[in-house]
């Protein structure tokens, strides 16, 4: 690690250390071309629009009249059992994420997470996955804080909290806005690909593992 100006590595937690996948907890309960609808990118039923509201901080009981009123209350009942079931959307870890956590500890650098999840359902993902929260030394969760990436302030709060330099870290994210957020406060951020890609990014940069 001598050689590297990176001594810390964190990482985003959907779609970079946890596979998550709405159609996971959804298919088989309820009308496919509604489950369809729900997980395509266009969504007009505006689940992830409210999910997004609860990564923010707002609490599902709060969001939800708005889901009634918005959407209806079938569309509200499946955005119900979705939140209620959402250890069901987070299926795995993403292959080889846990062994470059692993690899990265071994090795003398530090891991973090930085997600932008929902203060009512973050703690599925270390009851479902613990070893994930053996590894890292510390999480900044955005509807425990109230701030969302990819605005600085809570990447920021992550450095202080954490006691880290900006220069001296990268961070992985599955989402372009999300890097350009690390990028603007001094991280390092690079675009998530796949546990390989990110193995290759960090030798780029100078880690040894």
């Amino acid at each position: 690690m001598a050689n590297s100006p990176i001594t810390d590595v964190i990482f985003d937690f959907c779609g970079v250390l946890l596979d998550w996948n709405t159609r996971a907890c959804l298919e088989d309960k309820f009308p496919d071309d509604v489950v369809t609808a729900i997980c395509a990118p266009d969504d007009p039923h505006g689940f992830f629009h409210y999910e997004d509201r609860m990564d923010a901080g707002e609490d599902f009981a709060d969001i939800y009249p708005d889901v009634v009123r918005e959407q209806g209350e079938d569309i509200a009942q499946i955005f119900k059992y979705y939140i209620d079931h959402y250890a069901d959307a987070l299926p795995r870890t993403l292959p080889g994420m846990v062994e470059l956590l692993a690899d990265l500890k071994a090795h003398g650098y530090g891991v973090w997470g930085l997600t932008n999840w929902s203060h009512e359902t973050f703690h599925l993902a270390f009851e479902k996955f613990p070893r994930l929260e053996q590894l890292l030394e510390g999480t900044v969760v955005s509807g425990v804080e109230k701030m969302h990436k990819p605005n600085a302030d809570i990447y920021e709060l992550a450095l202080n909290r954490f006691g880290l330099k900006a220069e001296q870290c990268v961070f992985f994210d599955d989402t372009a806005k999300n890097i350009v957020g690390a990028n603007e406060v001094g991280i390092h951020g690079v675009l998530f690909e796949g546990a390989i890609a990110a193995r290759d990014s960090l030798a780029q940069l100078g880690v040894q593992l």
